[in-house]
């Protein structure tokens, strides 16, 4: 395949993202605009034909006082990672990236390696002898992505399991999502296990409700979220962060931002921010009070979150995941 690559603009790059079954939130052009500290750009693989191909959005972050770059693509570019000509889509990338300055290179490719089910996980828990995830013989193993990584480290990539080369904002490696596509409502809750059940059960008779909120919403949004700060010793993103956010990705398509909360007699206690691109869906912060454990309220909302993606109606755009464990390629860089 022949292929060029060139800027393209926001316009091109969101339809491109739109003809896809599922792309990261950290790939659509608006999220450039939450992460002003970066310098952005969208580039397009074009073939011999000319048709848009490929697309990744780079993030530039300057080094004080000289015009060099980190160039950032997280969990991206989305290209066809599995063609077997992966060279001939990485190269030109790299000799763009350099033309513009940038000294570092990391990407997050979107190859997923291994899968845990629920019972090999249950598993591992049980087993003393298992000291992390990779101790758990996998579910399924994808041959493929192997490939990938081999190749990768041919053409000189390195990865890497934590930001580096001052990268921050790197994204997690292994998640837990759950399949949803062609499933009901009872085959999703059959596939919790019984103290999940019996707590959607115990929030459900205690009285939570779970309601969506707006951009109005985010304050307290940011009061839960601080709450939680200072129980699992994180540093806080400001308020502002999550208003740029809702603003900038709902202007691009509105239902690609959620707000939910649960609450119990009219008070808050635990919130959450979704976010959809395509066929995937992702419980991307969650936060809760000190107060109110005992009704469960946390479940009670995923639960909601997960049902608002099963019960969508006829003919809407149905999401295949929410966020089974899987580890994806790791991040990669390479210095020029």
């Amino acid at each position: 395949m022949s292929l060029t690559l060139r800027t393209i603009s926001r316009e091109q790059h969101l339809g491109f993202i739109q003809s896809q079954p599922s792309a990261s939130h950290c790939q659509v052009p608006a999220w450039a605009d939450v992460k002003t500290e970066w310098r952005s750009e969208n580039l397009g693989w074009f073939d011999k034909s000319g048709e848009l191909v490929g697309a990744g959005l780079v993030l530039y972050r300057q080094l004080p006082k000289i015009k060099r770059y980190l160039a950032y693509l997280p969990e991206g570019p989305v290209i066809n990672w599995y063609a077997p000509n992966l060279d001939d889509w990485l190269q030109p990338m790299l000799a763009h990236l350099k033309q513009q300055g940038a000294f570092s290179v990391k990407m997050g490719p979107p190859v997923v390696i291994r899968r845990w089910d629920s019972a090999a996980i249950k598993s591992g828990i049980q087993n003393p002898d298992v000291k992390r995830l990779k101790d758990v013989e996998a579910s399924h193993i994808e041959p493929r992505a192997f490939e990938v990584a081999d190749r990768l480290r041919k053409m000189g990539w390195q990865q890497g399991e934590d930001g580096g080369a001052g990268f921050g904002d790197v994204q997690p490696r292994y998640v837990f999502q759950v399949p949803l596509a062609n499933r009901s409502l009872d085959d999703v809750l059959k596939g919790f296990n019984q103290l999940w059940r019996r707590n959607i059960k115990k929030a459900e008779k205690a009285g939570v409700e779970v309601v969506q909120g707006g951009y109005e919403d985010l304050a307290e949004w940011q009061r839960l979220y601080e709450i939680t700060a200072v129980r699992d010793h994180f540093r806080p993103r400001p308020l502002s962060y999550f208003q740029r956010m809702w603003t900038v990705l709902n202007s691009e398509d509105p239902n690609r931002m959620r707000l939910y909360f649960a609450r119990h007699n009219g008070v808050n206690l635990s919130a959450a921010t979704m976010l959809v691109v395509g066929g995937h869906v992702w419980y991307s912060y969650g936060a809760s009070d000190n107060i109110g454990r005992e009704v469960r309220p946390s479940n009670a909302m995923q639960w909601r979150m997960l049902r608002d993606e099963v019960l969508l109606p006829v003919g809407y755009p149905r999401n295949d995941e929410l966020v089974r464990v899987r580890e994806r390629e790791a991040e990669t860089g390479v210095r020029e």
